[in-house]
C-alpha cells in the first residue's frame, strides 16, 4: 500500500527534530508544505527530493496534490510546523482519504509542538492540566472561541494560546485576558514566547494583570498559569502535586493546603480582587475565618498599617500583644507567637482587675485595659468583644498613658460598639485594622493579629504556614 508521512518537524531548531521525521524525509521523493518550513528541513533530504509549496491558506489544495503523488506512486512526505496532528495537515489529510474512499497508508510523525517548546523554555508551566485554544477565528466562530475561553478559565487549566494575533486579528487576545481575570488572580503567571527555537526567539515572563497583548504576534506561545502556577527564580512552574513534606509535617502539610485553596477561592469571589497586598492579606484572613463577604466593605486601615506592624514584629519592637479577652488570645497562632518570640497578655481574669471594677464602679474590661496600659503600653492591643475595653484605651492614649505600637479592632454587638472603632480612628499615629459597624468578634481579632504576623508569606499568598 502507498506510504504517505505526515510529519510534524517541530518548531524549527535540528534539535528538536525526532529522528523518526528526519528518517521520512531521507526516504520520501517529494516534500510538500508552506515553503517558510523548507529552510527547516534541507539538510535531511536527498539531492533531488522535489518540494512543492502551495502558500499559506492553500491548505486543502496541499492535501489534494500529497494524495495525487502518493497514490501515483510517489513516496511523500507532508510537513507541517510542530506537531502534525496539532492545528497541523493531518486531519485534513485523513478526512480527504474518507472523502475520496482511497486505499493510502497514511502514517502520522509527530513533533515538538510550539506550545511544549515554549514551555521548557519558560520553565514548567504545564504541569497539570491544561488546554490548548487558537485565537484564529478564520475556520471557527469566535462565539465558539469564545466559549472554549471561559469553560478553560472556569475549569482552571493551565492554557496555551496559538494564532494570538495577527495583522487582522487585534483584539481577540485582548478580549481572552479580560476573561481570564474574570476568574483567574491579577498576579497569576503568565509567558509568552516568541519565534520558539528560532533565531530571534525572546522568552519572557509576566503576570495576568501586567500582560500586554500588543507585545504579542502572530511566532507568539502565550501560556496562562492555573490558581497552583507561580513564577520562581526566572521559572514559571505548574505543580503536579508530587513534592510533599515528610510524613512527620503531612497533617500540617494538609491544613495549610486547604487553607491556600480556601483563600484563592475567595479571592475569585473578591468584587476586587487586585487591591493593595496590604489590605488584601489580611481582608482574606478575615473572609476565611467569617464566610462572611461583607468584610470587603467593613475592614477599615491606616494605610500600610499590616506592612507596618510586621515590620515592627520582624525587628523585634513588638515583643507583647496584649487582647481584651482570652478568646482572643486562644486564636493567635501558638507557631507564629513562639517562632516570633511573642508572649500574649490577657488581664480580664486577673484579680487586680475583678478589684478595680467593684471599687471604682468600672466595668472589668476597663480595668484590664487600665493595668495593660501600665505594663505594656507599647503593645500590640486587639479587641474583639468588649467596646468598653477600647473606649477604655482611647481615653488613656488621650492622656498620654500609653502609646500602643498598634491596634486591632473587632468588638461585636449592639451598643457603645460602632462609637468605640470611630472613637480609636481618630489616632492618626496608631497603624490600626478595624471592621467597622456592629459586626467582628473575638475569631476575627485573633485571624487579624495571625495576618500582621504572617505577612511575610502574602506575597505569595501562601497562608496557614503556623497551622
Amino acid at each position: 500500500m502507498t506510504r504517505l508521512y505526515v510529519a510534524g518537524i517541530g518548531p524549527g531548531s535540528p534539535d528538536d527534530m525526532t529522528p523518526a521525521v528526519r528518517q521520512a524525509l531521507h526516504d520520501s521523493d517529494v516534500v510538500v508544505g508552506y515553503k517558510y518550513y523548507f529552510q527547516f528541513i534541507q539538510p535531511y533530504l536527498q539531492p533531488g527530493t522535489e518540494c512543492i509549496d502551495t502558500g499559506m491558506r492553500h491548505e486543502r489544495e496541499r492535501a489534494a496534490e500529497a494524495l495525487d503523488l502518493a497514490l501515483a506512486g510517489k513516496t511523500v512526505c507532508v510537513i507541517s510546523s510542530g506537531d502534525a496532528g496539532i492545528y497541523g495537515m493531518a486531519p485534513l489529510l485523513y478526512e480527504m482519504q474518507r472523502e475520496r474512499n482511497v486505499e493510502l497508508d497514511i502514517v502520522p510523525l509527530p513533533g515538538i509542538s510550539a506550545f511544549q517548546k515554549a514551555a521548557a523554555l519558560l520553565g514548567a508551566p504545564m504541569g497539570h492540566d491544561f488546554c490548548v485554544i487558537s485565537l484564529s477565528d478564520l475556520m471557527t466562530p469566535w462565539s465558539v472561541i469564545e466559549r472554549r475561553i471561559k469553560a478553560a478559565a472556569a475549569a482552571d487549566f493551565v492554557t496555551a494560546v496559538y494564532n494570538p494575533r495577527s495583522a487582522g486579528r487585534y483584539w481577540q487576545l485582548h478580549r481572552l485576558r479580560e476573561l481570564m481575570l474574570a476568574e483567574r488572580s491579577a498576579d497569576t503567571p503568565v509567558g509568552y514566547v516568541r519565534q520558539a527555537g528560532r533565531a530571534g526567539q525572546q522568552v519572557l515572563h509576566t503576570r495576568l494583570q501586567a500582560f500586554d497583548p500588543n507585545e504579542v504576534d502572530m511566532f507568539t506561545v502565550v501560556i496562562i498559569g492555573n490558581s497552583q502556577s507561580y513564577s520562581w527564580n526566572g521559572h514559571f512552574i505548574t505543580p503536579r502535586g508530587y513534592y510533599r513534606e515528610d510524613v512527620s509535617t503531612h497533617a500540617k502539610s494538609l491544613g495549610q493546603s486547604i487553607m491556600i485553596e480556601s483563600f484563592k477561592t475567595i479571592r475569585g469571589e473578591l468584587r476586587h480582587p487586585d487591591q493593595p497586598l496590604c489590605r488584601l492579606w489580611p481582608l482574606l484572613h478575615a473572609i476565611h475565618t467569617t464566610a462572611d463577604f461583607d468584610m470587603e466593605q467593613l475592614l477599615w486601615m491606616d494605610s500600610g498599617a499590616t506592612e507596618t506592624l510586621h515590620g515592627m514584629v520582624q525587628r523585634g519592637e513588638i515583643k507583647t500583644i496584649v487582647t481584651d479577652v482570652t478568646m482572643v488570645a486562644s486564636g493567635i497562632r501558638k507557631g507564629a507567637l513562639q517562632r516570633l518570640g511573642i508572649e500574649v497578655v490577657c488581664y480580664i481574669n486577673d484579680p487586680r482587675a475583678r478589684q478595680m471594677s467593684e471599687t471604682e464602679g468600672i466595668t472589668r474590661a476597663q480595668a484590664a485595659m487600665r493595668l495593660a496600659a501600665a505594663e505594656h503600653p507599647n503593645a500590640l492591643y486587639a479587641f474583639g468583644n468588649a467596646p468598653t475595653a477600647l473606649l477604655e484605651l482611647c481615653e488613656l492614649m488621650r492622656h498620654h498613658r500609653c502609646q500602643p505600637a498598634g491596634i486591632v479592632a473587632t468588638p461585636v454587638g449592639f451598643v457603645h460598639v460602632e462609637e468605640s472603632k470611630h472613637a480609636v480612628k481618630a489616632f492618626r499615629s496608631v497603624p490600626k485594622l478595624v471592621i467597622m459597624g456592629r459586626k467582628g468578634g473575638s475569631n476575627i481579632a485573633a485571624t487579624l493579629v495571625n495576618s500582621i504576623l504572617t505577612y511575610d508569606d502574602a506575597d505569595e499568598l501562601k497562608p496557614g504556614r503556623d497551622v
